[in-house]
């Protein structure tokens, strides 16, 4: 049985995403695209616009020297433009280490993601990692 393309897109998107391939994401995203972190930290909020979300997944990295990783447990669609990847986000920063599991609930329309909501199984451990 054939892999939902919703599912298809977020798994081609995160295989983007390790590889550090912004050309690939970008021409996934909608311009208008809006990517919502959670938290009370300098990289939460909401990062409005293709350019916006780009260029926060490149703080990340860079925040990170490289370390950070977003390993696909999972994905789960319902087949209405929703789909969720679900990882184990492992990072280094600053002498901390962070190792927590989250998701991204994804809307798609037609073959864009339009947009991102992330959430994290311990917030205050975020908080703390990214501050």
């Amino acid at each position: 049985m054939a892999e939902h393309p919703h599912a298809a897109l977020v798994r081609k998107g995160y295989e983007a995403f390790f590889r550090g391939d912004m050309d690939t994401l970008r021409g996934m995203i909608a311009g208008d695209a809006t990517h919502h972190v959670p938290g009370d930290h300098p990289l939460s909020g909401d990062f409005k616009g293709v350019d916006s979300i780009i260029e926060m997944y490149e703080r990340l990295g860079a925040e990170t020297n490289g370390t950070m990783r977003a390993d696909l447990i999972g994905i789960a669609v319902d087949g209405r433009g929703h789909a969720v990847g679900m990882t184990r986000f492992t990072a280094e920063r600053n002498g901390k280490r962070l190792d927590d599991t989250g998701c991204i609930v994804f809307r798609i329309v037609g073959d864009k993601v339009t947009d991102l909501d992330e959430c994290v199984e311990d917030i205050e451990k975020s908080n703390e990692f990214w501050s």
